[in-house]
């Protein structure tokens, strides 16, 4: 039990000499993870919007068809609660995988969905109101 407590008294005059840590904090951001991390980017109403997916091992199977099948689950248009817009949603993996073999190359992946039918002019009401499945409330309240 003496060799514990002395250990444990080392180990925290050892950490007591170390500087300490600046306190992480994380902003609204839009990049998530730290071996496998993806970083997202676009807009609804602009040209569109992509993910690039980092940390991900050379020689991974991937195409766009998984991708697409999870996407089509989502897809606007379907229920009274979603976009009328007519946006077939189809990904392009433009970076990162092999176009003729189907692997990973072990770089960075980029991935895009373009807007097709975007307005801009069809946010303006949004202005005054939250969007529903948004997160403009809870930006809103956490950074005003």
């Amino acid at each position: 039990m003496r060799s514990l407590t002395a250990a444990c008294g080392l180990a925290v005059a050892a950490s007591a000499m170390r500087p300490a840590r600046a306190p992480m904090t994380m902003g609204m951001g839009n990049s998530f993870g730290r071996c496998f991390r993806i970083s997202t980017w676009g807009e609804s109403h602009g040209g569109g919007v992509g993910v690039v997916v980092d940390g991900c091992p050379p020689r991974v199977p991937l195409t766009e068809t998984p991708v697409q099948f999870e996407l089509n689950r989502r897809r606007p248009g379907q229920s009274r609660l979603t976009t009328p817009r007519n946006e077939s949603d189809t990904v392009e993996i433009l970076s990162g995988v092999d176009k003729e073999t189907g692997v990973t190359l072990g770089t960075p992946i980029a991935m895009l969905v373009r807007n097709k039918d975007q307005k801009s002019n069809d946010y303006d009401t949004m202005a005054a109101a939250y969007r529903p499945s948004h997160a403009d409330a809870t930006y809103d309240a956490k950074y005003g």
